[in-house]
């Protein structure tokens, strides 16, 4: 498992490559240089925030409003979850161990294992919406290709017929997810420093759990925790939806060069500075990959240098806006369920 989601391009690759030649551009604007003050604001606003956030829930205590605060907490834990990625990237800190003890301390904040994502994220990065080696495309519940979806069994079967028309409700259980990936993961023995992430993962349920059934009676706190993990599940996964579906999908050794790899594989969400702080950068998502441990507020930068740079190489750099990247997501879904549509029902 590498030690952050750091993913460089090899020196075969970086030698003379067209990525080499971007990288120097990059470079020599400056926007790989660290951002302190920036995030040193960020972090104290999202801190800030989260401590208000629980402070609101003691203060409102035993009333419906509380919700609204479980729904107000959803947006802030998935601004920790961004900062978290920003950390394990090394665009926060430069070195590693900083690195690791901030994610780690953002990562217990929202009940996320951080070696299990890390892992996860790192592999991900290496060989994005590849079939074999993207573990975000593995056929767990959803379909991604229609190959796949030929394969399937059990619930993907189930659900793959009409998973374009499920694929947001189905967010709803992605904060639960996240937590039993995360403890699940503690099963892995080869997960470095996997019982520090465990003390850390079962200490935030037994904080979060307790906090509120001290604060709250049984059936508002059960509301509460359906709320807030339904709409952080939604949050984030509309974060990361538009960054990779319905982009071309690899396959077995179809392996380009690391700028073809990371550039053809990703789709850039276009907006203004709200869309930055809503999507965490991500909207950035082609300089994301190219260079994921350039600090976020430098990929908009970033992103002119890139373009002309695709432009002269012939490279398509695909770029649209939220509402078109989660039509052309929803389109490929339902494109990839196509063959479980069309089987025969046994009798």
């Amino acid at each position: 498992m590498s030690s952050d989601t750091t993913v460089r391009p090899t020196p075969s690759e970086a030698s003379g490559s067209d990525f080499a030649r971007l990288s120097r551009k990059i470079a020599a604007a400056g926007l790989m240089e660290r951002r302190p003050g920036y995030y040193a604001l960020r972090i104290t606003v999202v801190a800030g925030l989260y401590v208000t956030g629980w402070a609101a829930v003691a203060l409102v205590g035993d009333s419906w409003w509380t919700l609204a605060v479980a729904a107000f907490l959803a947006v802030v834990f998935g601004q920790v979850a961004l900062l978290a990625h920003d950390a394990a990237h090394r665009q926060v800190f430069r070195r590693r161990r900083a690195s690791e003890v901030s994610g780690r301390i953002a990562g217990a904040g929202i009940g996320m294992g951080y070696g299990w994502w890390q892992d996860k994220h790192t592999r991900h990065h290496a060989n994005p919406n590849h079939e074999e080696l993207d573990p975000d495309l593995a056929p767990d519940l959803l379909v991604w290709s229609q190959d796949q979806a030929r394969a399937a069994k059990g619930l993907p079967r189930l659900i793959g017929r009409r998973q374009a028309f499920l694929f947001f409700p189905l967010l709803t259980l992605e904060g639960f997810n996240l937590h039993v990936s995360s403890a699940r993961a503690l099963a892995n023995r080869s997960l470095k420093h996997r019982t520090l992430d465990g003390v850390l993962l079962f200490a935030h349920f037994a904080l979060y759990l307790t906090v509120l059934l001290w604060l709250l009676p049984p059936g508002m706190a059960i509301a509460f925790v359906a709320v807030h993990q339904c709409l952080f599940g939604v949050y984030l996964g509309s974060v990361f939806a538009p960054n990779h579906k319905g982009m071309p999908i690899l396959k077995g050794a179809d392996r380009p060069d690391f700028l073809r790899r990371q550039v053809l594989t990703s789709r850039n969400v276009r907006g203004g500075r709200f869309t930055d702080i809503a999507l965490g950068g991500l909207n950035h998502q082609i300089e994301h990959h190219l260079f994921p441990s350039m600090p976020s507020p430098n990929l908009r930068r970033a992103r002119t240098i890139v373009r002309r740079h695709c432009q002269e190489l012939g490279v398509d750099y695909v770029e649209t806006g939220l509402i078109a990247s989660y039509r052309l997501a929803l389109a490929s879904l339902h494109q990839a369920g196509a063959p479980l549509r069309h089987a025969r029902v046994p009798a």
